[in-house]
């Protein structure tokens, strides 16, 4: 699969100050109609009309996400839901080490398939791991948080 040339160039490293800039202002934008339908009206140079396309309040929030990202200063990258990960891509989406990785692929806590030697992951499959794993976390934290409140 291939990613459109902006995507690599966006992808591939950090925003620029005027990239941020846009960001945060089209976020400001979306979210001040993001309830509803919302109508963007798009003239390109040299257009006399425009060209309007309709943002759904889903196709808003996943805008503004992305947007709040490249706004803050993060490198961003797409990952379709249906597309295979090496190791080291499904690593760097936990943030964790590959071998540690590869102990939860052992384990079959993670789906994989085997291509040739190599281990590959549904980014479908990492993402439901990871999910879990945030569920079980944030309830690890809760219950820290309320055995603190009773002792105090």
């Amino acid at each position: 699969m291939t990613m459109p040339a902006f995507a690599e160039e966006i992808g591939s490293r950090l925003p620029s100050a005027g990239e941020k800039d846009a960001a945060n202002q089209l976020r400001k934008i979306i979210a001040a109609h993001a309830a509803g339908d919302a109508k963007l009206r798009l003239l390109e140079e040299g257009d006399k009309t425009p060209t309007e396309i309709t943002l759904t309040p889903a196709m808003s929030q996943l805008l503004m996400e992305l947007l709040r990202h490249i706004g803050k200063g993060d490198a961003v990258t797409l990952v379709p839901i249906s597309q295979m990960l090496t190791t080291q891509q499904a690593a760097d989406v936990l943030n964790v080490s590959r071998p540690y990785l590869i102990s939860l692929l052992d384990r079959k806590e993670i789906a994989h398939t085997l291509v040739g030697r190599h281990r590959r992951v549904r980014a479908e499959d990492l993402f439901a791991y990871k999910r879990e794993r945030d569920g079980q976390r944030s309830k690890a934290l809760d219950d820290l948080a309320a055995t603190d409140a009773e002792l105090f």
